[in-house]
């Protein structure tokens, strides 16, 4: 009976460390999702987040160091650019002051043309972005549900699960 116990308190702390931003109406989702062609003269820019790895972190998103929001796993935003330019698209943790040069994709963009980037988290620390092709974006894009365009910004780093203490804490916050 104890046994069951833990592992309902050990579960809920977990889940309850995980990352969650505000999200996007079902029909806006769902209007980004059909993958039209961008407005004239832009291109737009498919910016997403489909893994659990690192869940209780928020990493920002930006381009040309303008915020485009705050992300969570399973998460995408959309954005449209004007076309025919080249983009810094950039992701850090959000308690960064500010991203990492090697965290920084350049790209150049083409008018009427929608763009894939795939943000990850590294084993060792830091962030990342990739350019990936449409059939796969689209794919993983699919996937997951918008989130609400925001503000970038300074929030806690995760406490560290081995901090016997935080642990303590939480899991104390649950049953006391």
């Amino acid at each position: 009976m104890f046994k069951k116990i833990g592992m309902i308190a050990l579960a809920s702390t977990l889940a309850a460390g995980c990352a969650s931003v505000p999200m996007e109406s079902l029909e806006r989702t769902t209007t980004a999702k059909q993958f039209d062609p961008p407005s004239d003269g832009m291109a737009g820019l498919y910016i997403y987040r489909n893994t659990f790895y690192g869940g209780a972190a928020y990493t920002d998103v930006m381009v040309d160091g303008y915020c485009i929001g705050s992300s969570a796993p399973y998460v995408f935003f959309y954005e449209e650019v004007e076309g025919d330019k080249s983009y810094k698209v950039s992701t850090k943790f959000s308690w960064e002051e500010s991203p990492d040069p090697d965290n920084d994709l350049l790209i150049k963009v083409k008018s009427g043309m929608n763009y894939f980037f795939e943000q990850y988290l590294r084993m060792l620390g830091g962030t990342g972005v990739e350019l990936v092709d449409e059939e796969q974006g689209k794919e993983e894009v699919s996937k997951l549900d918008m989130a609400t365009k925001g503000t970038c910004g300074r929030r806690k780093p995760p406490p560290d699960l081995y901090d016997v203490q935080s642990f303590g804490r939480s899991l104390c916050g649950l049953l006391c």
